[in-house]
């Protein structure tokens, strides 16, 4: 143990200069003065002798809980601290007997390995030996980390000890909205209070040990998404004495299943009150309500989420239907046709795969004239030959008015050809829950289809800079930046429009702190 002892005396006569009342210190036997000397020691012999620590602890054991993180702060309470933080030094304090006695000067973190679950703190005090004399000291304290499940947890691992669950579902093929609602949940801490998160067949459960814990989260998911909302509880206990009852509360919550890109036929009728718009349009964004666009003239519409449960209705195609083109010629119509980034355009396209076999073109229009180029690859809904079993779409067929301004193809979004050795070597990455799966163990072919799910996810996210805004998005240290750069700079020169700027990018502090640590 290493300790530093410095004294402070309060001398009225200078040690170099006795007078007649110079005595011997009672332990070396040095001369001192004898009216200033304390307790008729030299102060060499107060350095050695005189112990202002004694009485304060030198080891302790911290509890923390291995899943959420979290200390335990006595008597019962559980708080979060960061490895080597202000609040972690502020616990090891309060948990020492004995230090409220003296005056501490300076408390810090003495480095040990990550592994060996020591917690090692430099802690500097002054106390008074003597009457007049302060004496300064340095030592060290060693706390053992062990390990607790706090009763939050405890629960989360314990069967129907939930108070409310919100059931979030939405019936479509494909997991893309839940993955974008997974990052506006984790970039604002909505999971927070959760003590559960449980992955179900078209949804995510979220279990909550308290009704209001569950009305706040419903409360994020309607100011975020398009979503209906049914209560129901269930009486689980009653006391007949004191009339107490105790419930369970469940909240569904129905996603709208529309999503980003799909191909919309609307009712003739919902199409008129909402603006007079065509009714085959595609869903461009979907926020608080779902915003349609005809590609053919620029005009845009939103439907509420109470307008659409009054009268619903289902995509006519989604993204697994796209099929992709290529541009033979395009033709911007200039300015006046532009609004916001969409720019009105005439282009003549063929399928990809008619490429080489037949000549077949289809002359269109598109709101994709401000990045289309001859050449490029581009992703749509060929409708010429299709067929659609929806009574809204053969009721646009059968209409006058709009059976002549259906088109043959509708354009939806740039296509970036990608190889698969590079759609791994990203600059950035996203953050996910930690969900339980379901007690069955999912089949091979639905883990190829999260799979695909989630890199079509990311590739949304590559392209579409409105939609990663909405996001937390982190550097990923992993891949290093000059494989990604001379891969960019080679033979993906088509994909250099889809690199994030580092500049966007966050700095991922769990990483950090194991740096820090490691180094």
């Amino acid at each position: 143990m290493s300790m530093d002892l410095d004294i402070t005396p309060i001398p009225s006569i200078p040690q170099s200069q006795p007078t007649g009342a110079t005595i011997l210190c009672c332990n070396c036997g040095a001369p001192i003065d004898g009216t200033t000397a304390p307790g008729a020691l030299c102060y060499d012999c107060i350095k050695l002798t005189v112990d202002v620590s004694a009485g304060i602890q030198r080891e302790g054991t911290l509890h923390m809980c291995r899943d959420c993180d979290r200390w335990l702060s006595p008597p019962a309470q559980w708080v979060v601290a960061a490895p080597e933080s202000r609040e972690l030094l502020a616990l090891c304090l309060r948990k020492l007997r004995g230090l409220n006695k003296v005056r501490i000067i300076d408390a810090s973190f003495i480095w040990t390995e990550p592994h060996s679950r020591r917690i090692k703190l430099k802690i500097t005090i002054q106390q008074e030996a003597f009457q007049g004399t302060i004496l300064q000291q340095t030592f060290e304290v060693e706390f053992v980390q062990a390990y607790q499940q706090c009763p939050d947890c405890q629960k989360s691992y314990t069967h129907n000890t939930w108070r409310a669950v919100v059931q979030v579902r939405q019936k479509v093929p494909h997991k893309r909205t839940f993955l974008f609602l997974e990052q506006l949940i984790l970039k604002h801490g909505a999971h927070r209070d959760t003590i559960n998160i449980k992955e179900v067949h078209d949804g995510i459960d979220f279990f909550f040990s308290a009704r209001n814990h569950a009305e706040k989260f419903v409360d994020f998911l309607t100011s975020c998404t398009p979503v209906r909302v049914k209560k129901s509880q269930e009486l689980i206990s009653m006391d007949i004495h004191t009339s107490s009852k105790s419930y369970k509360f469940s909240f569904s919550c129905e996603l709208v299943p529309i999503c980003k890109d799909d191909l919309v036929a609307l009712p003739i009728k919902l199409a008129k009150q909402i603006g007079n718009i065509a009714p085959l349009t595609i869903c461009h964004k979907v926020g608080t309500s779902v915003y349609l666009l005809d590609p053919n003239t620029l005009q845009t519409a939103d439907v509420s989420t109470p307008i659409y449960w009054r009268a619903p209705f289902t995509s006519l195609a989604d993204v697994q239907d796209l099929v992709e083109f290529v541009v033979m010629d395009i033709e911007p119509l200039g300015p006046a046709h532009q609004k916001g980034r969409f720019l009105l355009a005439e282009a003549t396209v063929a399928r990809a795969s008619d490429l080489g076999v037949n000549d077949t073109t289809y002359n269109i229009r598109t709101h994709l004239g401000g990045i289309l180029h001859p050449g490029d690859s581009v992703m749509g809904y060929h409708l010429t030959g299709s067929q659609f079993n929806n009574p809204f779409f053969e009721a646009i067929e059968e209409s006058k008015q709009y059976a002549s301004t259906i088109p043959d193809v509708i354009l939806v979004k740039k296509h970036y050809p990608r190889r698969k050795k590079n759609k791994n070597n990203r600059n950035w990455k996203l953050k996910r829950m930690a969900q339980e799966e379901s007690e069955m163990a999912p089949r091979k072919q639905e883990l190829v289809q999260r799979e695909r799910d989630y890199e079509m996810f990311l590739r949304d996210v590559e392209e579409d800079e409105e939609l990663r805004a909405a996001m937390a998005l982190y550097r990923n240290e992993n891949k290093a930046t000059d494989e990604v750069e001379m891969e960019t700079d080679g033979e993906e020169d088509e994909d250099r429009g889809l690199a994030i700027p580092m500049e966007q990018l966050l700095d991922d502090m769990e990483e950090m702190n194991i740096q820090d640590h490691a180094s």
